[in-house]
């Protein structure tokens, strides 16, 4: 049996999708078993989540992580020094109580979460076998239903419109390939649209095509009929929404910059449901502010049954607030964010909370990403169900898409794609 006890820590400076620095972290272990990850980073962001340790300052315009980095390579470095790698749970708790604050923002939630991912994948690599099949530990796992952006707005998009993230799902598809291909198809779709309209203006954050919409229900518009051209129905290829309330929404108010109008909460609930009505939605994100805990109970109650409502910065990747929002009725899915948690159990937990109150669980990267691509392990490992990387543009979020797709090749006639069940309404 080969020794995962840690010999080595290394962080070090890299760069993300943004072109700001983030923190990147090597493990070594006495084996000689090696594992690497890197901290994604977010644009809207909920109050609750873990916070990255940024330097402050002129340099890079305060962006810089090198007091981050420095926590990695010395409190961390030694501090879990011949630790077991293959007890992550230990790990986890040991930066934690080293951290010493509730948001891990004294070492920062950067230089945390990417050595929790690093342990882990050292771990996988002492085993011998994929990080995935590392994580699911025999049990039978599917392969996740991809959420992939063609418009991106919100905060994604200098707020061009208001809604974040306009996005298609294909339950309708037998795997994952084929949900990629048809995807593909419809992304082309919209470009093409686009640019017969004369709106094709280059790519967001996450790769989807710039907003350039005169309200949000013409991007609506605009999202159905590249669905329709690239021939399909909206039953094969459904809409999903990430509202980002919280980015345009306090104490019960929304203003929808593009639209020019305020809304309360329930004028704001009433529009979405139009939209459902209207429209071949399946999932909502963030339909009201993380600060209305009652227009998440009220939005759930009317359209939970027609669509996924997801909590993202209302949730933040915390069981305890899952729990709670189950028992309140609050939402039926939890969206899954390594670096909004911190650390790998943390994460875990926040998933299988979600799983043991029957909602769907959606892993997800960030606005901010790089070429890591351990959530993709973690979605098919953990069985998710589902995964949220991004549009299907863009290296940083293609490198996670082929990987997927490079999981389900090898699993071969074993390979389960979650599709359509996978989603979580109430039930």
């Amino acid at each position: 049996m080969s020794d995962t006890r840690i010999a080595d820590i290394k962080g070090r400076r890299v760069w993300d999708s943004r072109g700001r620095p983030t923190v990147e972290v090597d493990v070594t272990l006495k084996s000689g078993a090696f594992g690497r990850a890197i901290a994604p980073a977010g644009a809207s962001m909920g109050s609750g989540e873990a916070v990255d340790l940024r330097d402050g300052g002129a340099k890079l315009g305060g962006y810089d992580v090198g007091r981050a980095v420095n926590a990695v390579n010395s409190e961390v470095a030694v501090a879990l020094g011949g630790m077991d790698a293959a007890d992550q749970a230990s790990i986890d708790q040991a930066m934690i109580a080293l951290d010493g604050t509730a948001n891990k923002g004294r070492l920062g939630g950067n230089a945390i979460v990417a050595t929790s991912m690093a342990v882990l994948h050292a771990a996988a690599a002492a085993s011998g076998i994929p990080l995935w099949q590392h994580l699911a530990q025999g049990r039978k796992v599917r392969i996740p239903l991809p959420e992939i952006q063609i418009f991106g707005g919100g905060a994604h998009a200098a707020r061009r419109v208001d809604i974040q993230d306009f996005m298609v799902m294909c339950p309708g598809a037998a795997s994952f390939a084929q949900a990629l291909e048809w995807t593909a198809e419809v992304y082309l779709a919209a470009g093409s649209i686009m640019k017969q309209a004369g709106k094709l203006q280059g790519v967001a954050d996450e790769g989807g095509y710039w907003p350039a919409f005169r309200s949000n229900e013409e991007a609506l518009d605009t999202l159905v009929a590249s669905i329709l051209k690239a021939g399909f129905k909206g039953g094969d290829v459904a809409i999903s929404l990430d509202v980002a309330a919280s980015e345009f929404g306090k104490a019960g108010t929304y203003t929808l910059a593009l639209d020019d109008r305020k809304l309360d909460t329930t004028a704001m609930i009433d529009m979405l449901g139009r939209w459902c009505e209207a429209y071949p939605i399946v999932s909502i994100e963030d339909p009201v502010a993380e600060d209305d805990a009652e227009g998440f109970v009220a939005f759930t109650r009317a359209y939970g049954d027609r669509c996924q409502v997801i909590g993202d910065d209302f949730l933040v990747t915390n069981a305890a607030r899952v729990r709670k929002a189950a028992a309140d009725g609050a939402a039926t899915a939890v969206l899954i964010k390594p670096n909004q948690a911190g650390t790998v159990t943390e994460t875990r937990a926040a998933l299988d909370a979600g799983k043991a109150a029957g909602f769907g669980t959606i892993v997800s990267a960030r606005s901010g990403e790089t070429e890591d691509v351990t959530i993709v392990y973690l979605a098919v490992g953990w069985d998710a169900g589902q995964l949220k990387v991004g549009s299907f543009s863009r290296s940083e979020r293609m490198a996670k898409w082929n990987e997927c797709l490079r999981i389900e090749e090898a699993l071969g006639r074993d390979a389960v794609f979650a599709g359509r069940g996978a989603l979580g309404f109430r039930r």
